[in-house]
């Protein structure tokens, strides 16, 4: 669905994606994994054209997207769901989704509010309740289910379990499994490595914007001094 290829992104003269390739199967949940600061935020940037490679490409379905404008991106299928959320703070959860809403996709699952209550029922029971009257971990949910409004085939999520609360880490990754088994395909970006083996088929770890694993999990955990160099504190 994805295919990363190559990619050198830069903010200014800071060369902070290098030589970055991977790929992201139909159906699958992959984690980017890597220290603060790895690049992990900046290759979704970069796949959403909010980051502009230098070189390489970004290949949606068969569509290059280097140079396109981000709403295109949007458009085209796939959502993002920054770290820092940007809810609209003065709409209600209601009003909210409603600003995601975009057509249905042959080839993306479809969602309504009714739905998202069901996946999400902490919304349903404020859906009245204006973005800033709201916990961090439900300002997280609601971006995701107005991400979903828009129908996207390929979502990605940067940070989900940040600064949430241990139960709502929990919520979070049943909600992701409940996602994959919809057949949405989903990339998140974590540090947690508890939380990503929870939810992913696949782990990608960088470091310094370049690739230095991508496997199961299985194969991670049978090579202990990855983990270690790239992922312990």
């Amino acid at each position: 669905m994805l295919s990363v290829e190559r990619i050198h992104s830069y903010y200014g003269k800071a060369h902070i994606l290098n030589d970055l390739s991977f790929e992201v199967r139909r159906g699958e949940v992959v984690a980017l994994l890597g220290r603060n600061g790895a690049g992990k935020s900046t290759t979704m940037k970069s796949v959403m054209q909010l980051v502009r490679p230098k070189q390489g490409h970004v290949v949606f379905q068969g569509e290059n997207l280097v140079g396109a404008p981000a709403f295109r991106v949007a458009k085209d299928g796939i959502g993002y769901v920054p770290e820092d959320r940007r809810i609209f703070t003065d709409l209600t959860v209601l009003e909210n989704l409603e600003v995601g809403r975009q057509p249905r996709r042959h080839d993306a699952p479809h969602w309504t509010i009714e739905q998202l209550f069901e996946i999400f029922p902490n919304l349903e029971e404020r859906r009245a309740n204006r973005g800033k009257h709201m916990s961090g971990g439900e300002q997280q949910m609601l971006t995701i289910a107005r991400t979903l409004m828009g129908n996207p085939s390929l979502l990605l999520l940067d940070e989900p379990s940040e600064g949430i609360a241990p139960v709502i880490v929990e919520q979070m990754a049943a909600t992701i499994l409940k996602l994959k088994a919809e057949g949405l395909t989903v990339m998140i970006s974590e540090q947690n490595l508890h939380f990503a083996r929870a939810v992913a088929d696949r782990a990608i770890i960088i470091e310094g914007g370049e690739k230095k694993f991508d496997g199961s999990f299985k194969e991670l955990e049978a090579h202990p001094e990855i983990r270690d160099a790239y992922l312990s504190v």
